[in-house]
């Protein structure tokens, strides 16, 4: 039945105000409270126009702080506005020619109407690279490497617009790195970038530059969690697992997870067949109750008169997956007192301004930062050493444990706070004691008694 128009009028403004909710919805779940301003820009730069087209050099850059793209790396896909076709690329390649037929002659390297371009491979002969090509697609975060978050390719596209005014800008651009998670807007035309010659006495620009910004959302990235928390404490026996079913259950048949318990006799076999398959992305964990890729283990180790010192444990328990320039960020207040980490890099990224509470480590080049697959070498451990600040310093109600964790980018699931190890009531040792005093007393009373007997 038919709703009266009155009462039509009535729902618009619900209507408007579900369609607001939606949109801020949309906006939020890419923003990340540590990296506020982080994305990948992909900039577009026209160097040249030819008879059909131009010459373009397209560089990705990765400004966030703390996440980064690793193997097996990236691939870039829009849509031309036109008919467009890619003659020829350097440093890249398009992943299928697509159609050329109507070509005579001189064929075409793409000819798809939404093509998908990766980067080259190191080694590729010199003949075939520009600057910051040829690395497999990896891109490191800016505070880890800012050299290498730099990804560029050449191409020379043909049936396209030979001015400014005549070309039109591709669209649709979608970003995998390598799955789904990062979300692209469309092109926008800025001022056309410069670049300095080598000995930096002149000064040279694109004819035309547009860019694509991407942002990630882990949402977007995966429908589970990737990690998870662990605690323990010298003051206290409880060691906190992670929370169960954080990445999954083994027991829910409607989603079955890939897991392998490891001292199975098959599980060479089962790692084998997970990666000769076309999904190799899907991680293939350990069998645990967490069921997590990654677990961190925060210890706090030991107590001295001005420091504190921490054990932090990362293991990998996915057994299809090496992580390349892993990185964890840690937000704990103390940090404005860090005096000493051990066998890991570490800087402050302060995403509240003058608050340095938030820090990211990474592993050390060519020591530790591989973090291997699940196994006997599937860990990497530091040590973190921090100044007690009288004023605010506590093992009290979980103070010494971390307010929030990232690994790779990806928030991990924490403990709740009511089941984090907790400091000895002090009541009860002074209960024992006076026990222990009374106890002795009625011991003293009694042999006094008997010696006067």
């Amino acid at each position: 039945m038919a709703l009266p128009i009155s009462r039509l009028h009535s729902l618009f403004p619900l209507l408007a105000l579900f369609l607001a909710f939606s949109t801020f919805l949309a906006s939020t779940e890419a923003y990340d409270p540590l990296d506020p301003n982080g994305n990948i820009t992909i900039k577009w730069d026209v160097m040249s126009w030819t008879a059909d087209g131009y010459v373009a050099v397209v560089t990705l850059y990765n400004f966030q702080q703390y996440r980064h793209i690793q193997t097996p790396g990236w691939s870039l896909q829009w849509k031309w506005a036109k008919k467009e076709v890619i003659w020829n690329m350097m440093g890249g390649q398009a992943t299928e020619q697509g159609d050329c037929s109507r070509f005579k002659g001189n064929i075409p390297h793409c000819c798809k109407k939404d093509p998908t371009v990766v980067d080259l491979l190191p080694g590729t002969p010199y003949n075939q690279q520009i600057a910051n090509c040829c690395k497999g697609g990896v891109l490191n975060s800016w505070v880890q490497d800012p050299a290498t978050a730099v990804s560029s390719f050449q191409l020379t596209v043909g049936s396209a617009g030979t001015s400014n005014k005549t070309v039109r800008l591709p669209k649709n651009f979608t970003l995998k790195a390598p799955g789904p998670g990062y979300t692209c807007g469309p092109a926008k035309i800025v001022k056309p970038s410069k670049f300095k010659s080598p000995d930096k006495r002149r000064v040279t620009q694109a004819l035309m530059t547009w860019n694509v910004t991407c942002t990630y959302s882990q949402f977007l990235a995966q429908k589970t969690p990737t990690c998870c928390v662990s605690l323990s404490s010298f003051y206290n026996n409880t060691i906190v697992s992670c929370p169960k079913c954080s990445c999954g259950c083994q027991s829910n048949l409607n989603t079955p997870q890939n897991c392998v318990e490891p001292n199975s006799p098959y599980l060479a076999s089962v790692v084998n067949s997970a990666s000769s398959s076309k999904n190799n992305l899907t991680p293939l964990v350990q069998c645990t109750g967490h069921m997590c890729p990654i677990r961190v283990h925060w210890h706090v180790k030991i107590n001295y008169k001005e420091y504190w010192r921490v054990k932090i444990t990362i293991t990998n328990f996915n057994y299809m997956m090496n992580y390349t320039n892993w990185n964890l960020v840690v937000q704990h207040p103390n940090f404005d007192n860090l005096t000493q980490i051990f066998s890991f890099n570490y800087q402050s990224i302060n995403p509240y301004g003058t608050i340095n509470d938030t820090a990211i480590l990474w592993g050390v080049k060519f020591y530790n930062d591989l973090l291997m697959q699940a196994g006997p070498l599937g860990n990497v451990q530091t040590e973190l050493l921090f100044r007690k600040d009288q004023s605010d310093f506590t093992f009290d109600k979980g103070w010494a444990f971390p307010r929030r964790i990232y690994f790779n980018g990806d928030n991990c699931v924490m403990p709740p706070p009511e089941a984090y190890p907790y400091l000895p009531n002090k009541g009860s040792k002074r209960g024992v004691s006076v026990f222990t005093m009374l106890l002795l007393i009625s011991l003293a009373l009694l042999s006094f008694h008997h010696s006067f007997a």
